[in-house]
């Protein structure tokens, strides 16, 4: 019996030390940009800069702070049905990131040679990007260490020096989908809601360790045509005021816009379109009603414990 009783310690020491060296997963910090397609280069570009007043820093890309940027790329021929062509995290341990999407069986395409320019502030960093399980490109990128950014009210633009504070695209396989970002990644629930109160159309999600988050577009039809996409495959910008934002928009030429209004998560927002039909969303960074169907399970962006 003591034989048994060693051998099976033994067993158990080992499966022990086996756990012990799978890699943890390091911390995923929050957005660090998005990359949109378009038809016409110069005609987004244009909307970006002079619309929405955002600085280009390099060409086709436009920095809203030291940490976050949008990018442009043309569409591909034929074009697809996504616009929001792949949204990037900022992780602080990058190789073991990549260390441990690989334990977990994830195929990762790894770029860990600093080649690739990401803004004009620092010269480059290493990427890593992967396809979600509903086929949707997400990438990684690790920065020097410098403060993310705080939640600053617009001066003269309606974009520059603000933050995105989400991304949002349309999932079709909701179990895989969390399973991928929630028990995985380790994002967290933030809020859930729908058109009805019993309903669930929107699933909102942060990253483990930040405030921004990814929502998923629920229940939206297979046969959903350019135009829909493009109100579901979205990112938007925190702002203190919606109306301050309304009237900066308007003296940038843009006259038509939806909003403002308070939306069923109980925050004021309004919604612009690039020329593409992407909708770019501007949200405050707090509610001012109590939402509609679950209450909020995460501090909203800014809040400290």
């Amino acid at each position: 019996m003591k034989r048994f009783a060693f051998l099976f310690a033994v067993l158990l020491s080992c499966a022990t030390a086996a756990s012990s060296d799978a890699p943890k997963r390091p911390r995923i910090l929050g957005i660090a940009g998005v990359k949109v397609f378009s038809t016409d280069l110069r005609a987004a570009r244009n909307f970006y800069s002079q619309v929405l007043g955002a600085k280009e820093t390099s060409p086709n890309t436009f920095s809203l702070n030291s940490h976050q940027v949008v990018s442009l790329f043309s569409a591909p021929s034929p074009a697809p049905s996504n616009f929001l062509a792949e949204v990037v995290f900022e992780t602080d341990n990058l190789g073991g990131l990549l260390r441990y999407l690989r334990a977990q069986k994830i195929q990762v395409n790894a770029n860990l040679v600093m080649v690739q320019r990401w803004d004009v502030i620092r010269p480059g960093y290493s990427t890593l990007s992967v396809t979600d399980p509903d086929c949707h490109r997400i990438s990684f990128i690790q920065r020097t260490k410098s403060p993310r950014p705080s939640n600053r009210s617009p001066s003269t633009s309606p974009m520059e020096a603000q933050r995105i504070l989400h991304a949002g695209f349309v999932v079709k396989n909701f179990d895989l989908m969390k399973n991928f970002y929630v028990d995985l990644l380790g994002f967290r629930l933030y809020w859930q809601g729908g058109f009805k109160d019993d309903g669930l159309d929107w699933y909102e999600i942060q990253v483990p360790d930040g405030d921004n988050w990814i929502e998923f577009m629920l229940n939206i039809p297979d046969n959903a045509d350019h135009k829909e996409l493009g109100v579901q495959n979205h990112f938007s910008l925190g702002v203190k005021d919606i109306h301050v934002e309304a009237e900066l928009l308007r003296k940038h030429g843009l006259q038509k816009f939806d909003g403002p209004e308070i939306g069923r998560d109980g925050k004021w927002g309004l919604d612009v379109y690039d020329p593409d039909a992407t909708r770019v969303e501007f949200m405050e960074f707090t509610p001012t009603q109590t939402p509609c169907c679950h209450p909020y399970t995460a501090l909203h962006p800014g809040q400290k414990p």
